[in-house]
């Protein structure tokens, strides 16, 4: 590798001032111009660093390995990643060993801890934040309350069964039956999530064993995939081609005033988007599960050879139509089976796109780890309603600032949040649950408008 312009030599860094800076000797001292030039862009070569701690890594090679993924790593080229590999990682001595043969160096003692484009004093009291949260134990999880969710989740999934086993398959067993297995999937989710996010046990294998037993065995859908996906987006949320939950702009969605008034200007049109608050209705909600997650779970899962998760999965199915298929007979049974995922496809979307669609959509600006997720989270107000009924992503502010905290402990840290936000000017938006659904429509039907007329007049 080519030493980089400016940045390979070893300067003499023994300054007043800066001894807590001070590289180990040896190591080659780098600026944030020099970080910035190696993103991946640009004319080969194309190398990716990034930074943690103010130590330098070369993830050129690495990214295509890394377990949480190439795109989730390749975000943060060119850029200090502290605050998110801090916020995703839990067993840092395990991930510092992959770490230590990637540094190629340290930040040169004149450079600051945090870049230009960032907020510094914001970083330092996140971090402090941060530390307090930890002393105040609010990462440790309370396994008694994820046992329970557990225990309802199975409960309802028998009783979904017994419903049509001991009532018959008439309209009104099948309707409720379809509805209680229904709340059973969508419970299911959330509490995969939890697992995906490592928040249910201490040790990380044994999120990993019981995320395969809920999202491959009880869900159907591959756990690897689900992570793959997740994680990019916690990284940097509702950024255009970053963030794979905005992938639905342009062919299905116009998203964002900027990319809606862009794509007007370009006179591109795959939908017609002025009528898109109108056709989201019939399509993300209800057809996500059962068409497009359907087959890209199967398609990831096949493509990067994920055998156990495959396996995993194939015992949902077996299990699914080999208990239902006792009961039912074919037609009613694949109409069940498409109903369900129809209606689990509904919950799931809506919550999940209250807190992000109404949001601002961009470019990633390369803010700081909390402006970040303040522009492109909201919250939904409190109840206990609330809570079962989202999973607790009521709270998706404080589970995006901090993705490994059990959600039992979101309420506790909002209020240390609220602070923050006030004392740095930064909005902490809170809605009621009704009024968050309504919002996702608003948002579409601005931006439809704002495609139109810049379709037409631009």
């Amino acid at each position: 590798m080519a030493p980089p312009r400016g940045g390979g030599e070893v300067r003499d860094g023994d300054r007043d001032g800066d001894k807590d800076r001070a590289p180990a000797a040896g190591m080659r001292r780098f600026t944030w111009e020099e970080i910035g030039q190696r993103s991946g862009r640009g004319p080969a070569p194309q190398e990716r660093w990034l930074v943690i701690d103010r130590k330098v890594y070369d993830i050129s090679h690495f990214y295509r390995r890394h377990p949480g993924g190439a795109r989730l790593l390749v975000s943060h080229a060119g850029q200090d990643a502290t605050d998110a590999f801090v916020a995703f990682h839990v067993n840092k001595v395990l991930v510092n060993t992959y770490l230590k043969p990637l540094q190629i160096g340290e930040l040169a003692p004149d450079q600051p801890s945090v870049e230009p484009t960032k907020n510094e004093m914001l970083v330092k009291d996140f971090r402090e934040l941060h530390a307090t949260v930890e002393r105040m134990g609010l990462l440790e999880p309370n396994q008694l309350f994820f046992f329970l969710l557990l225990a309802h989740i199975l409960l309802l999934d028998t009783a979904a069964w017994l419903i049509l086993f001991y009532f018959g398959t008439s309209l009104l067993p099948f309707v409720f039956s379809l509805l209680v297995l229904t709340t059973s999937q969508v419970q299911a989710s959330w509490l995969q999530h939890d697992l995906g996010h490592l928040s249910v046990f201490r040790k990380t294998k044994w999120n990993h064993l019981l995320h395969k037993f809920v999202m491959c065995h009880l869900i159907g859908a591959s756990a690897k995939w689900w992570t793959l996906l997740h994680s990019q987006h916690h990284a940097k949320p509702n950024c255009f081609h970053k963030d794979p939950d905005i992938d639905m702009h342009p062919f299905l969605f116009t998203l964002g005033k900027k990319f809606s008034v862009e794509l007007g200007i370009k006179k591109k049109k795959y939908m017609p988007y002025n009528h898109q608050h109108k056709y989201f209705f019939i399509t993300l909600p209800p057809l996500l599960f059962p068409t497009y997650f359907h087959c890209h779970t199967f398609y990831i899962a096949y493509t990067k050879k994920y055998w156990v998760d495959l396996a995993w999965m194939l015992t949902f199915y077996i299990r699914f139509f080999y208990t239902y298929g006792s009961l039912l007979e074919t037609k009613s049974l694949l109409a069940y089976y498409f109903i369900f995922r129809m209606l689990e496809s509904s919950w799931f979307v809506w919550v999940s796109q209250m807190n992000h669609i109404p949001m601002d959509i961009d470019y990633d600006k390369n803010l700081d780890w909390m402006s970040t997720q303040l522009q492109a989270t909201c919250n939904v107000e409190q109840s206990l309603f609330n809570d079962w009924f989202t999973g607790h992503l009521n709270f998706q502010i404080e589970h995006h600032l901090f993705p490994t905290m059990p959600r039992h402990n979101y309420w506790k840290v909002a209020p240390l949040v609220k602070s923050l936000c006030a004392k740095h000017g930064l909005e902490y938006q809170c809605k009621p649950l009704l009024t968050a659904f309504a919002d996702i429509v608003h948002s579409l039907k601005n931006w439809g408008e704002l495609w139109l007329d810049a379709y037409l007049h631009k």
